[in-house]
């Protein structure tokens, strides 16, 4: 049985972590197969949006195994096979794997279907839209083992929350629970877990439709604008802009609705 499941259709990558029986814990061969799968997707042009879940259980991902992966770090256990060797070669591997340091440069839902907790949390924020489980807790409870995130949830959740929630779950280690993230804004929607693939996938899909080089271009102004000054922000949006209107999509687009029929977008 694989680790990882890679679906295409449409457009559309769906990566599902498939380790229920441990949680869908990050554990070395987990942290390879993830690594490798997102340098896939960034380099594959067909892939306009990707959706993030696991396999249905009550944990969408516990973070890193704590058996197997930590051990290593620390120098208690020695590698015993490749996905060992691995890791401990390239301690890169896992900040790849986890999205700390990877840009899919499309977007990422995260389809949590279950609890998301440190590394699965950490995943979790690294996405572009986030629908989550009724009833799952998210949180970042490294402080609890003598540890911080370290894959992003200190960065990232302070941008994505309050300063007070944001300080509350990173030093407490305290999970909120699904409804607590939405009220927060941390979160899109709030499903069943049943639902939460198929709301996903309903997102991706619409996605899918629009023009892959606009929703790049928007995606990348999003992102960066937080860490500019309102003047260098507006000066990236009109790059963007620019280069998006000499496209073959920006004439496809309106030309398709003057016609009334859906646009056919190719991505160029």
């Amino acid at each position: 049985m694989s680790v990882l499941e890679v679906e295409f259709s449409d457009g559309i990558a769906l990566v599902r972590l498939n380790r229920p029986d441990a949680r869908n814990a990050l554990n070395p061969e987990l942290i390879v197969a993830l690594a490798n799968c997102w340098a896939q997707l960034q380099a594959d042009a067909d892939v306009r949006v990707v959706v993030l879940t696991a396999a249905m259980g009550s944990t969408f991902c516990a973070g890193f195994d704590l058996a197997r992966y930590i051990p290593l770090l620390t120098g208690v256990r020695e590698p015993e096979d490749d996905w060992d060797r691995a890791v401990v070669e390239d301690p890169g591997l896992a900040a790849k794997a986890t999205l700390r340091d990877t840009d899919l440069g499309r977007p990422l839902i995260v389809a949590a279907n279950g609890h998301a907790i440190a590394g699965g949390m950490e995943m979790l924020l690294a996405g572009d839209l986030r629908v989550v489980a009724t009833g799952a807790r998210l949180g970042l409870s490294e402080v609890k083992l003598g540890l911080i995130p370290g894959m992003g949830g200190t960065a990232r959740l302070a941008r994505l929350v309050a300063p007070a929630l944001a300080a509350e779950m990173l030093l407490t280690g305290n999970p909120i629970d699904a409804d607590g993230a939405l009220a927060a804004g941390l979160v899109n929607y709030v499903v069943g877990a049943e639902k939460v693939e198929e709301v996903a996938l309903e997102l991706a899909a619409t996605i899918a439709a629009n023009a892959p080089l606009a929703v790049q271009a928007a995606r990348k102004v999003m992102r960066q604008a937080a860490d500019l000054s309102e003047a260098e922000a507006l000066a990236l949006e009109s790059a963007e802009v620019t280069k998006v209107a000499a496209t073959e999509d920006a004439q496809e687009g309106p030309r398709a609705f003057m016609e009334k029929r859906p646009p056919v977008f190719k991505g160029r």
